[in-house]
C-alpha cells in the first residue's frame, strides 16, 4: 500500500465498511456539492488495488476520481480530499509526494496503461487524399487555378472560422470524395479513421470511418492545462482545442481515456437535442458543463467563435462552468430549445 492509499484510508469517515466485492463504503461527501441530498446510505465507494491504483465512485451522485502511481493527483481527487476534510496544505504536500511514487510492478504498470490507453488499427484515407495545404500550393500555380471542388472545401473551412493550416485537413480529386472535406483521425501520429464532410447539399452529409473508443484530438491536448473541453464534432474541437466524442453518447472507454488526462472535464454542448443528450453523459460521468450566455442564434462553439472570436468564446466557456448536478439540470431547461429536449 502506497502513501496515497494510506492517506485516503486515514481520511475516511469513522463510519465505513468493506464490502465482499472489495469496495470500502461510506457516506459520500461529494453529493451535497453536486446538487444531491447528503448521502446517508453509504453510497460512496473506494477501491484500492494491489498495483497502487485507487478509484472512487459515488453511487448516489455519480462523482468519480482516481489515482495512478507515478502521476500527480487529479483535480477531482484533490476535490474529494478537500470534501473529506483534508487541509489545502496537506493536499499540496500529498500532490508533491505523489510524483515521487514509482510503480514497482512493471507488469501491473503495463496492464494499467493498456487499460487506460486503447489501441487502434491504422486506416487508409480515401484514394488520392493529400493535405489541403499541399493542394493549395500546387494548384494555385496552375493556369486554371484551384479546382472548384478544392476551392469549395477551402471556402467551407473559412465559413466555419477555420484556416487551412489549423489542422491537417485533406482533399482528394478522386471519385465521390472530391466534393468533401476530409478530416483525418490521428492517434499517436497514425491515421486511425476519418470523417468526410459533404460540401454543399446532398447526402450522406458525413462519411465516417471511426473505431470504438476513439476520442478525436485526445493526444493533442496540452497536459499543463486545467480543463479538457468535450464537444460532439471535430470542427468544434479544433475551434477550441478540445476533444470530440463524435456522437451524442459517450462510451465508457472514451470516458476513461478523457479522465486519464487528469484534468477538469467540461462538456460544451450544442444547443440542440444531440447537445442535450451529450449533457446527460456529462451528468453520468460526473463532469462539469458550460452554459455560456450567448445570443439565441449561436448553436455551437464554432458559431460563437465566428461571432465573438476565440479568446472571448473561451473566456465565456470557462466563466460559465457548472459542476452541481442540480444546477446543471436547472440551467439546461433554459439553455436548450424546448422542442429539442
Amino acid at each position: 500500500m502506497n502513501l496515497i492509499q494510506q492517506t485516503l484510508l486515514t481520511s475516511l469517515p469513522s463510519k465505513h465498511k468493506k464490502t465482499p466485492s472489495g469496495w470500502i463504503s461510506f457516506n459520500g461527501p461529494c453529493c451535497i456539492h453536486n446538487g444531491e441530498n447528503m448521502d446517508k446510505r453509504m453510497r460512496g465507494g473506494l477501491m484500492q488495488n494491489g498495483d497502487g491504483t485507487t478509484s472512487y465512485h459515488c453511487f448516489n451522485c455519480g462523482y468519480t476520481a482516481s489515482y495512478v502511481p507515478g502521476r500527480n493527483l487529479s483535480y477531482k481527487l484533490r476535490k474529494l480530499l478537500g470534501w473529506l476534510g483534508m487541509p489545502d496544505s496537506e493536499i499540496t504536500r500529498l500532490s508533491l509526494e505523489a510524483l515521487k511514487i514509482i510503480q514497482v510492478d512493471s507488469d501491473s504498470q503495463r496492464k494499467e496503461e493498456t487499460f487506460i490507453t486503447p489501441t487502434f488499427q491504422n486506416k487508409e484515407l480515401p484514394v488520392g487524399a493529400r493535405p489541403i495545404m499541399e493542394w493549395h500550393d500546387w494548384k494555385a500555380l496552375e493556369p486554371s487555378g484551384l479546382d472548384p471542388d478544392l476551392f469549395g472545401a477551402i471556402e467551407y473551412l473559412l465559413s466555419r472560422g477555420l484556416m487551412i493550416d489549423d489542422y491537417k485537413f485533406m482533399w482528394t480529386p478522386e471519385g465521390s470524395y472530391r466534393n468533401r472535406l476530409i478530416i483525418p483521425f490521428y492517434y499517436q501520429g497514425d491515421v486511425v479513421g476519418y470523417t468526410a464532410r459533404k460540401i454543399g447539399n446532398g447526402s450522406p452529409k458525413y462519411i465516417t470511418d471511426s473505431q470504438p473508443g476513439y476520442v478525436f484530438n485526445l493526444d493533442k491536448q496540452n497536459y499543463h492545462r486545467r480543463y479538457c473541453f468535450v464537444v460532439e464534432g471535430p470542427l468544434d474541437a479544433i475551434s477550441i482545442d478540445g476533444v470530440a466524442v463524435l456522437s451524442n453518447d459517450v462510451k465508457d472507454t472514451q470516458a476513461m481515456a478523457i479522465n486519464s488526462l487528469q484534468r477538469q472535464v467540461v462538456v460544451v454542448p450544442d444547443r440542440d437535442k444531440a447537445g442535450a443528450d451529450l449533457l446527460d453523459s456529462a451528468l453520468h460521468y460526473g463532469w462539469g458543463v458550460s452554459f455560456p450566455d450567448w445570443d439565441n442564434n449561436i448553436k455551437d462553439v464554432n458559431d460563437a467563435i465566428k461571432t465573438y472570436g476565440k479568446v472571448y468564446t473561451l473566456t465565456k466557456i470557462i466563466n460559465s462552468i457548472e459542476t452541481s448536478k442540480l444546477k446543471i439540470e436547472l440551467l439546461a431547461k433554459n439553455y436548450f430549445n424546448e422542442n429539442n429536449r
